[in-house]
């Protein structure tokens, strides 16, 4: 095309005609280039954090003044191939399924539970991972190779002077959290103590089994912690960052800590108004 108009000097019209190509085609200017740097911040965020989806990458563009809606990022996620692999699902026995009341404020309910992993040298530990109810954050961890039920008591009951803890705990029926040490401690504290007494119902206390599962897939599954000390700092600094940083679909779209510092207003209404901004 260009040696016909360039040479025999034909016009643009007549050397379309000749070749049989639609003066448009010829004209068209591919817009690929147009999304390079948004392709490029998603490949980084997708780096950064390997277990975010394409539901989750639009909140952090916005952030950095790149707003997208859902269907464009799906496409660019797709096109630059950063799907999460999704993992082998495990059989979970089903039963019925209780709804559980939303606390309307913060530290007025507490939701814990252990997650346990081991060390490169092949030594078990434990992980108490405590997150409040109202805005999933999660509160100070305790990281050791074995948590009793009174080391439990003591942890929990300076965790609740400092957040002042109102109402209720919930968790499973661990053999740490039904002695008669926890029956004293809430009457002391007056505090009631729910547990989830059925077996094989994790989703009767999915407040924390949500969060368990993104510590597990986001941080414990990705690291090798070469002593008790490095798992410690790794997953306290996961903590932080799940705190101030990753977005909840349950809180509109808004970190833990931006969820609890916003205007006092009901937990329902606020998710609507979050959803709808």
């Amino acid at each position: 095309m260009e040696r016909l108009i360039a040479g025999p000097g034909f016009s643009e019209r007549r050397a379309c005609r000749l070749i049989g190509v639609n003066r448009s085609a010829w004209q068209h200017e591919p817009l690929r280039g147009k999304d390079d740097a948004v392709r490029e911040r998603m490949r980084e965020i997708t780096y950064e954090r390997r277990r975010f989806g394409y539901r989750r990458l639009p909140i952090l563009l916005r952030r950095d003044g790149k707003g997208m809606n859902l269907k464009k990022a799906y496409r660019l996620y797709r096109e630059e191939r950063l799907t999460v692999r999704k993992r082998d699902g495990r059989k979970r026995t089903l039963g019925t399924r209780a709804p559980m009341a939303i606390p309307q404020e913060a530290n007025q309910r507490w939701s814990l539970d252990f997650v346990s992993d081991s060390l490169a040298c092949g030594r078990r530990f434990r992980l108490l991972n405590v997150i409040d109810d109202y805005s999933r954050e999660c509160l100070p961890c305790i990281i050791d190779t074995s948590l009793s039920g009174l080391r439990v008591l003591r942890e929990l009951g300076a965790i609740a002077e400092l957040r002042v803890l109102q109402c209720m705990v919930v968790s499973d029926n661990g053999t740490e959290f039904t002695s008669h040490a926890v029956l004293a401690w809430c009457q002391e504290s007056k505090v009631e103590w729910h547990s989830i007494t059925p077996p094989g119902k994790p989703r009767q206390n999915g407040f924390i089994e949500s969060v368990n599962g993104r510590l597990r897939d986001a941080c414990l599954n990705k690291h090798l912690f070469s002593s008790l000390a490095a798992a410690r700092r790794i997953i306290e600094a996961w903590l932080t960052d799940h705190n101030n940083v990753c977005s909840h679909n349950s809180n509109g779209g808004l970190a833990p800590a931006e969820f609890t510092n916003r205007p006092r207003q009901g937990h329902i209404d606020t998710i609507a108004k979050l959803s709808a901004a």
